[in-house]
């Protein structure tokens, strides 16, 4: 799908509004059905690097046969390939006024009866700066309520970085997530095969469990910095631009302030009054 002026303009604005934008047909059909097969392929073959189950995973947690992939760009000619695709290099010059660097791959299965992902940013984990950390979340299925699509939370991007808190790991296979003003909530996104949902390093986001008994969601990630980046967390190393070749960048360290909300006149406002004490390596 080549994107015209008009569109672009559309999705810049919709981006700097809401903090997302969804672009429909970036890919086709067809390319997301290959995709699909290749990391089922990729499954079958058996553990690779850097997969991962969830917290609190039980013998019984369909995450066990069909953990997250992750950094698959660094052995996977494929994901190299989708990774700086020329396609999503263009979208995100034009939300950003400049090349991203690429710095993460994921793909989630999330097979019939599997746990969400508790409301986050992704920054919490990038700690990209300056700027921030964008996603291009693909669909390889359709994705819906049902099996868990993603849900947001509009305007959360202007949000600082929330202090984190416990997650139910009962219906998370992440272990952290942020509080919600009084105020807030999150809104699906329901997505067709080789649709893009790019969304900044500060929006809220996460997903409810997959209650279908016979649908997967799957789901091919890209993480990318701004391009005026200087450090990344250090399990994002190395970065890459966008025709492939790597760069060195500073590493990035975790804590310091993050955001609790309070009370004012005017509503909630997440204030930089707490302190990150909770680290994690990766998303």
């Amino acid at each position: 799908m080549s994107v015209s002026s008009n569109v672009v303009a559309v999705h810049q604005e919709e981006f700097e509004r809401t903090g997302y934008t969804l672009v429909r047909g970036l890919f086709s059909t067809d390319e997301a059905e290959r995709l699909r097969d290749h990391y089922m392929d990729v499954r079958r073959r058996g553990p690779q690097a850097h997969e991962f189950a969830g917290h609190s995973s039980t013998d019984r947690d369909p995450l066990k046969r069909y953990p997250r992939l992750a950094q698959m760009h660094r052995w996977d000619d494929t994901s190299r390939q989708w990774l700086t695709d020329p396609r999503i290099d263009r979208v995100m010059t034009a939300l950003l006024g400049r090349s991203p660097y690429a710095v993460q791959t994921m793909l989630y299965f999330k097979p019939p009866g599997s746990r969400g992902q508790a409301l986050h940013q992704d920054n919490f984990y990038l700690k990209a700066d300056p700027g921030t950390c964008i996603a291009a979340w693909m669909a390889l299925d359709r994705v819906d309520e049902a099996n868990g699509c993603l849900e947001v939370v509009p305007g959360s991007h202007r949000w600082p970085i929330l202090c984190t808190e416990k997650a139910d790991t009962t219906v998370s296979f992440t272990d952290v997530t942020v509080p919600l003003p009084s105020d807030g909530g999150a809104v699906p996104v329901e997505m067709e095969p080789g649709d893009v949902l790019f969304f900044h390093g500060a929006l809220v986001h996460g997903s409810n469990p997959n209650v279908t008994t016979d649908r997967f969601r799957r789901a091919l990630i890209g993480h990318y910095i701004e391009g005026e980046a200087e450090r990344v967390a250090q399990y994002y190393h190395p970065a890459l631009r966008m025709d492939g070749t790597e760069l060195t960048l500073e590493v990035a360290e975790g804590g310091g302030a993050c955001g609790e909300w309070t009370d004012t006149p005017d509503g909630p406002v997440a204030l930089l009054t707490g302190t990150e004490r909770t680290t994690r390596k990766h998303e």
